[in-house]
């Protein structure tokens, strides 16, 4: 598996308990986010994720802004991607088994680090459930 991930300054502490995390687990990564607390505009880091999975030069991608909205919505435009805003476990469970998510959208400012590690472990872990989930995936 290998991941991508982005951040805005408001996500860089997060970004970086979820790198410790994906080296604990020897998984792969690429770190194109910013690693500072100035002031960066989200969608530069977006739009870098997202298209790196939609070329499928990546598995995964992870994002992370304040509220994750703006990387949420960044990241839905590009046609391969499919973005989904977790803030617990179960929606990041769902986003993978029912909508096959493959970018994960974290709010930093309203997540712990730990619960961040935890979405993350979930989102990585799930499979996508096909079945009757494809159909209404293929009209998106």
């Amino acid at each position: 598996m290998n991941i991508i991930i982005g951040n805005d300054h408001a996500g860089v502490e997060i970004k970086e308990a979820i790198i410790s995390f994906l080296k604990q687990r020897e998984i792969d990564y690429k770190n194109v986010g910013s690693d500072s607390n100035e002031s960066v505009d989200y969608p530069d880091f977006a739009h870098l994720v997202a298209s790196k999975v939609d070329q499928k030069e990546f598995e995964l991608g992870i994002l992370i802004c304040g509220s994750g909205n703006g990387v949420a919505m960044t990241a839905n435009k590009h046609a391969n991607v499919r973005a989904a805003l977790c803030w617990n476990e179960e929606i990041a469970a769902l986003s993978r088994k029912h909508n096959n998510a493959n970018v994960l959208c974290l709010p930093a400012r309203y997540i712990s680090q730990e619960k961040a590690i935890y979405i993350v472990d979930v989102f990585i872990n799930e499979s996508f459930e096909g079945e009757r989930h494809k159909r209404r995936i293929n009209k998106i």
